[in-house]
């Protein structure tokens, strides 16, 4: 079989670029990041033919090949480096029949680079609803290429695509404009200069130092010495060539092109009416994400517990079957609660991309992004951003791997960033047990103390992470220019494929990518938890015998395990740390369940149970032994100020491995991970300082 061929995919964004890669690769396609930087990578295995494979990538979304952000420059360094391995055999541009005109601009551009260029004209569906008629054969004249007309929706054209794709190399490679007619003069002397060059390929190394300045020009010996009178005039000649393409494409479309406007039906207008209106755009907005969340909490709950009870069970067989030992507490206590944990996200995130790829392939989401767009602009975010923000209050896992929807790099990473303030399920535990222990029955105004101190969480985070975002929008030094470019697309019934593809996809990154991470962390919570230093941990059962001889065999065991946990590594660093949260109104106990606390919010509760010793960690029984725990003064170990403090605590810190390896993966460096850590820990610890000393 002989070496399968580098298709480059691309297109404006909303052309249905990504269908037409699904429709071409299936489930046979990766997702991971360029390296060294975050912008996502799609490529894929496409069967051409019996003997001919094709290596498909499908590059990220652009308008044209003046990039002016990361993802933009990715197309360009692309089709700039002829060494790349990913340079492609040929570029397949996927237009959009209904806006030929707008999407021709970049098929010019990268025909005249020499490279063999396919158009394809999707959505060819509609074209009889909008009243388009198309002359392909004087098209494909004028545009000195092969045209394939594809409906990825009825599955029409994608086997004249894969035809053409492998006569490739009949393409002509002749360009549309002549590029030294924008200004004779400056060519001309660039043409001295580099006579051996394409004069088309230096000009865009030439303009794209000055679009997008960080980018490392190797490409062509000394191109960026060449000067010009100043930026402007580059930017001059820019518009110029934008202007003379498409004067070009005009002239193309005015013979090739017909739109009977009269047969033409489009209720997009409406729609569009009452979605984007000022008032009930955000009434409908709101609706639709209630209703989603709570169709994500009742339709998880039910295989999350399915989840839960398998992994137990499993522990619990393992450890009947197998002979005692360390390898056997290893799998039974580390290794298979580890992979549950992993696990146990995925119905989560699997629902939550299963909604939001729905509304991205209904035409929907761009609406909600030019909705919000304004009003979290002032916080340096991005319209888009306010899916994770929402998101983040059922998980925060699927809510940063959302943020990919989020062109702007910094934009997208201040949401990263402050995504995690948003009270998520894992903290509900936490608050419910200690509302109920520290917070007084009553009402006001009919509403009770209690319920008022849960929405007060919910708020504090949601404002906190608008807080935390603003003042990263003024401290982070990156460069990124912001433009406020959203497609609206037409409204359309999502293709059960694409959805398909879009939930496996995420799910298996996720499983594959973060889940390495979140075992490896797993099992070193467990090792710490399992072993200590001494005969305090060691002897631990005949110590707890010899000082309380009455106990029966039940109430033995679990005195030993909390006498074990206490003088544990894990115990050890408790007691090392009591001095740094005894401030904070907390003793070496609250220190393990923090500690121990970072495998995942939840933890804390199971940890309590352990620590004082009860038989189950239902909220009633742990909330009487803790209520029942006293300083050495006498008073009451958990009182409002102590309790108030604890759950302010949980709100602001970082406490979720799993969100770190997923934040991990999705900036591609430990430094916003880390960042993030110490950051939220330090307010955490300052918000819970404050709060014990004031209210004590």
């Amino acid at each position: 079989m002989s070496k399968a061929l580098n298709i480059a995919l691309l297109g404006n964004p909303n052309t249905g670029k990504t269908s037409v890669f699904n429709a071409l690769t299936g489930l046979s396609q990766k997702v991971g990041n360029y390296p060294g930087i975050t912008v996502e990578k799609k490529e894929g295995i496409c069967k051409l033919d019996r003997t001919t494979k094709g290596h498909v990538l499908d590059l990220p979304g652009t308008y044209s090949l003046n990039a002016s952000s990361m993802d933009e420059s990715v197309v360009i360094e692309l089709l700039l480096n002829r060494n790349s391995k990913d340079f492609p055999d040929v570029a397949v541009v996927v237009t959009d029949v209904e806006n030929l005109k707008r999407n021709l601009l970049l098929f010019t551009q990268v025909k005249d680079l020499g490279i063999p260029t396919l158009l394809v004209i999707n959505m060819a569906d509609q074209m009889k609803r909008k009243g388009i008629t198309l002359d392909i054969a004087l098209l494909e004249e004028a545009l000195d290429t092969k045209i394939a007309v594809v409906s990825t929706r009825e599955k029409k054209g994608l086997e004249e695509l894969k035809k053409m794709i492998i006569d490739y190399r009949q393409l002509s490679t002749a360009a549309t404009i002549s590029i030294n007619t924008i200004d004779e003069a400056y060519f001309q002397n660039l043409e001295k200069i580099f006579p051996n060059q394409s004069l088309y390929k230096l000009w865009l190394v030439i303009t794209q130092d000055v679009n997008f300045a960080k980018l490392d020009r190797k490409r062509v010996s000394d191109a960026t010495d060449f000067k010009t009178a100043s930026p402007s005039n580059l930017k001059r000649l820019q518009q110029k060539e934008t202007v003379k393409r498409y004067q070009f494409i005009n002239q193309v479309l005015k013979q090739g092109l017909n739109i009977d406007r009269a047969a033409a039906t489009d209720l997009r207008s409406r729609f569009d009416r009452v979605l984007i209106h000022k008032f009930w755009g955000y009434v409908i907005f709101f609706v639709i994400l209630m209703t989603i969340f709570q169709s994500i909490f009742s339709w998880s709950s039910i295989p999350q517990d399915f989840i839960d009870s398998s992994f137990a069970s499993l522990s619990q067989i393992l450890s009947e079957k197998l002979p005692a030992g360390v390898f056997t507490d290893l799998l039974t206590q580390g290794i298979v609660p580890g992979l549950g944990g992993i696990v146990i996200f995925i119905p989560q995130i699997a629902f939550l991309f299963l909604f939001i790829s729905i509304l991205e392939e209904t035409g929907y989401m761009s609406r909600v992004v030019f909705l919000m767009d304004r009003g979290l602009r002032r916080f340096g975010l991005n319209g888009k951003s306010v899916i994770p923000l929402i998101s983040g209050t059922a998980c925060a896992i699927p809510a940063v791997m959302a943020t990919r929807n989020i062109e702007n790099w910094k934009e997208r990473l201040i949401t990263i960033l402050v995504t995690p303030f948003t009270t998520c399920s894992a903290r509900l535990p936490v608050y419910a047990i200690l509302i109920a222990l520290v917070i007084p029955e009553g009402s006001l105004l009919g509403l009770s103390y209690k319920g008022l101190m849960l929405m007060f969480l919910y708020l504090v985070g949601f404002g906190m992470a608008l807080l935390a975002a603003w003042i990263l929008s003024k401290t982070l030094d990156i460069q990124a220019k912001s433009y406020f470019i959203v497609e609206m697309p037409n409204y359309k019934l999502p293709l059960l494929k694409n959805v398909g593809i879009t939930v496996w996809e995420k799910t298996r990154t996720f499983v594959a990518e973060a889940g390495k991470i979140i075992l490896a962390i797993s099992i070193l919570l467990w090792i710490m938890a399992s072993y200590g230093p001494g005969k305090d941990f060691n002897q631990a059962e005949q110590i707890v015998q010899q000082d309380y001889p009455e106990l029966n065999d039940t109430d033995l065991e679990i005195k030993t395990n909390a006498y074990k946990l206490e003088h544990s590594y894990i115990g050890i660093l408790g007691k090392t740390i009591e001095p740094v949260i005894s401030p904070l109104g907390y003793d070496w106990k609250i220190g393990i369940a923090l500690i121990s606390s970072f495998a995942a919010r939840e933890v804390f509760v199971g940890t309590l149970a352990t620590i004082y010793s009860v038989e189950s960690d239902s909220e009633d029984t742990i909330k009487n032994r803790m209520a029942s725990e006293v300083r050495k003064d006498g008073s009451p170990l958990f009182n409002l100020a102590s309790g108030i403090s604890l759950m302010l605590f949980y709100a602001f810190a970082m406490q979720c491995m799993s969100t770190l390896a997923v934040v991990r993966k999705e900036t591609n460096s430990w430094k916003w991970p880390m960042v993030q850590l110490f950051g939220m820990t330090l307010l955490a610890y300052l918000v819970a300082f404050s709060t014990y000393q004031i209210l004590a």
